[in-house]
């Protein structure tokens, strides 16, 4: 018996000293993304999509959550909001779509009504984002935010685009999506995760961005640009958007899409590992973890890829990296994170041919 209370009183004092190990705010983060993701999984089962059109949305919007609970267990706390973001939009974006009754009978003056309130509720949510504060919060979850209040409002236009040139049904989905992303955004910005206490220094990434969408172009040539048209599709969208953000001066969402963008770029040239250099990519995944950890900056936007690039190459369930992983994670860190800290010295300036400085905003639409 006096054992049996030693043993009992040993594990309480292990289960304390894990507890007060873990920063109460990071509990606070991670219970309140797990509740997010457990939320939509009961959703979800409760209520699958039942039209036709959009029936896939069920297993894909489930595989992700599975995927952003599975991050959340492993410690990949940045990676699973990130996964999460996917399947909440996903997910808005269906439902929405599939509640199309009043619209169909309606017509477009019935989308246009919906639309109009929409669109008030997210724009007053776009202006209250200008001016949101981020002292609680890590660069990497001010990112995810910032890029979600990005996408926002141009799907929120591109819903009513699609409405008036097709049926007004066909704008629902992207309605939906505009108002999953503000939503999102907002859940980002209640999450209490300090950051470090050096923070990163953030900036204007417009240099870059502009050399990059250079070089983008450059590349886009046959036969790559017929045989790799998705990822240039992806690509070119993801500078669109880091271009919006950085505009608007959203500059951890803008150093997190144009991080991305440079992930794409990389990807349109990587070629498959063999097993020497996916041993060698493992050992460079893990060695960026233990930097990253030992820092005492906030270093968090590149620790999201990091998260992903350790997921992409040790999957949970055990099964073997498929040939793109392998290739994503190289990208990672022999490119994004070199763009990383490079992103963290001042910006080279512009140069027209004259040799004078100029500020140059990109507009292209739609994100393709």
């Amino acid at each position: 018996m006096k054992n049996t209370v030693q043993l009992l009183a040993l594990l309480l004092i292990v289960v304390v000293c894990e507890i007060a190990a873990k920063p109460p705010a990071a509990q606070d983060a991670a219970s309140q993304i797990k509740g997010k993701i457990e939320s939509l999984q009961r959703s979800l089962k409760d209520k699958s999509i039942s039209d036709p059109n959009f029936a896939p949305v069920n297993s894909m919007a489930g595989d992700s959550l599975k995927a952003a609970s599975e991050a959340l267990n492993a410690g990949r706390l940045y990676l699973s909001l990130e996964t999460l973001a996917e399947a909440s939009n996903l997910l808005q974006g269906a439902r929405v779509a599939e509640d199309s009754a009043t619209v169909v009978k309606g017509g477009l003056p019935a989308f246009e009504s919906q639309w109009g309130e929409a669109s008030l509720k997210l724009t007053a949510l776009d202006q209250q984002a200008q001016t949101r504060g981020w002292d609680h919060s890590s660069a990497a979850i001010r990112s995810l935010s910032e890029a979600a209040q990005g996408r926002s409002l141009p799907l929120l236009e591109g819903g009513r685009g699609f409405a008036t040139a097709t049926e007004p049904k066909d704008g629902l989905f992207y309605l939906g999506e505009a108002q999953g992303e503000a939503e999102f955004a907002q859940f980002c910005a209640t999450l209490h995760l300090p950051a470090k206490a050096t923070p990163f220094p953030l900036r204007s990434l417009l240099p870059e961005l502009v050399r990059l969408q250079e070089k983008t172009n450059a590349a886009f040539q046959p036969p790559r640009s017929i045989e790799l048209h998705p990822r240039f599709i992806a690509l070119n969208s993801t500078l669109k958007l880091a271009q919006e953000l950085d505009a608007r001066k959203f500059y951890a969402g803008a150093l997190y899409q144009y991080l991305e963008a440079v992930r794409h770029y990389g990807m349109l040239d990587a070629a498959p590992l063999d097993a020497a250099r996916q041993v060698a990519v493992k050992e460079a995944v893990a060695a960026a973890q233990t930097k990253l950890a030992a820092s005492t900056r906030d270093d968090s936007i590149a620790q999201l890829f990091v998260e992903r690039a350790a997921s992409q190459v040790a999957h949970a369930d055990g099964s073997a990296p498929s040939a793109d992983e392998w290739r994503s994670a190289q990208v990672i860190v022999e490119q994004v994170l070199p763009a990383y800290f490079a992103a963290e010295r001042p910006a080279s300036p512009l140069q027209t041919a004259s040799g004078k400085t100029v500020d140059i905003t990109l507009v292209r639409w739609p994100y393709t």
